[in-house]
């Protein structure tokens, strides 16, 4: 670190998400700035480094995670190239926090949590930002009071106002209600054990291919039972609720009704139009949380364990989608490490 302890974070992957990330750092959170910015597309890369200040564009993840002056990484890269960093990141025992999915499957997240475990204490923060989510966490500490009772079931929606192109069926479960699958881990503080998927007729607006909505159930190892609409042709907007139903009365989050106007014979409000807009605040928490661990020479929230636990649920997930049949998910033995 620098002599006044600002943690020098290189961050892999310059896309939307990693741009993104370097603003935040350079611009919205305290106690970081960006010492190397790495993509495989150096032009992009060095756009980014020349607006700032000592900060260095690189090719390959190796060779900034060896640079001076790196004290943390941030991985915001494609799924599948995450291993690779993290695996240079172990190499140097330093922090990292990893945007989500953890990897694309379990063989490849299984060989982090071992790498992790070789180390011998925890190095990796995952980007599950719903944790971070103010609305979200007042949830979670409802449910946690026990003043509601047990939790017997939770709802969840999430609608995207289009699907990207190229969206597939396995995205919708790998890469959005991936989400859900965290944050139930979360919320319930309990193991999602068995996944099933149901497939109504598809929007008139849903792209060629894509089965949209769908319906995802989970079970879980405490009694609950969870279902996810995961819809992404919704056409208004963006927009994650969830309704938590426990034994003594029920909770809802993400209504989005900070304001209400009634005007013109109409009444409503405004819809997000997409995550980053959401979740704005979130990523700004989640980053500075993991900053501020960092700095205090801690590793706090979603561990490799959870991103582990996230890509055997979607593989069962996926499962459960294609052959239509309840399926169950296949979990190790959870490593003390994680407990």
């Amino acid at each position: 670190m620098t002599e006044q302890g600002s943690l020098g974070v290189a961050v892999v992957g310059t896309g939307r998400m990693g741009a993104d990330h370097v603003r935040r750092i350079s611009e919205v959170i305290s106690g970081a700035h960006v010492t190397a910015v790495v993509d495989l597309d150096t032009d992009r890369a060095r756009t980014i480094a020349a607006g700032i200040e000592g900060c260095v564009a690189y090719g390959d993840p190796a060779e900034a995670l060896a640079a001076p002056g790196v004290d943390a990484v941030l991985v915001a890269s494609p799924g599948p190239a995450h291993e690779a960093a993290l695996l240079a990141a172990f190499a140097h025992d330093l922090p990292v926090l990893c945007e989500k999915p953890l990897t694309p499957d379990t063989a490849s997240a299984l060989r982090l949590l071992e790498a992790e475990q070789r180390l011998g204490h925890r190095r990796v923060q995952v980007g599950f930002m719903r944790r971070y989510d103010r609305e979200y966490v007042k949830l979670k500490a409802l449910l946690d009071s026990g003043d509601l009772g047990r939790p017997l079931l939770l709802h969840h929606r999430h609608r995207n106002a289009e699907a990207p192109p190229g969206f597939t069926d396995a995205m919708a479960v790998n890469d959005s209600v991936a989400h859900e699958m965290d944050v139930t881990r979360w919320l319930l503080g309990q193991e999602i054990t068995a996944v099933s998927v149901l497939r109504p007729r598809p929007s008139a607006h849903a792209p060629e291919g894509l089965s949209d909505p769908q319906l995802v159930v989970f079970e879980t190892d405490g009694g609950a039972v969870v279902d996810v609409e995961i819809f992404l042709s919704a056409r208004y907007g963006y927009q994650v609720q969830a309704e938590a139903v426990c034994e003594d009365g029920t909770a809802r989050i993400g209504d989005g009704h900070d304001m209400l106007v009634n005007t013109a014979g109409r009444w409503g409000g405004t819809v997000t139009p997409g995550y980053i807009e959401r979740f704005e605040d979130a990523y700004d928490r989640q980053v500075q949380a993991w900053v501020d661990a960092t700095r205090r020479g801690q590793v706090t929230g979603p561990s490799t364990w959870d991103g582990y636990a996230v890509a055997a649920i979607s593989e069962a997930g996926v499962r459960a989608q294609t052959e239509g049949v309840r399926t169950e998910v296949e979990l190790v033995e959870r490593p003390a490490l994680y407990r």
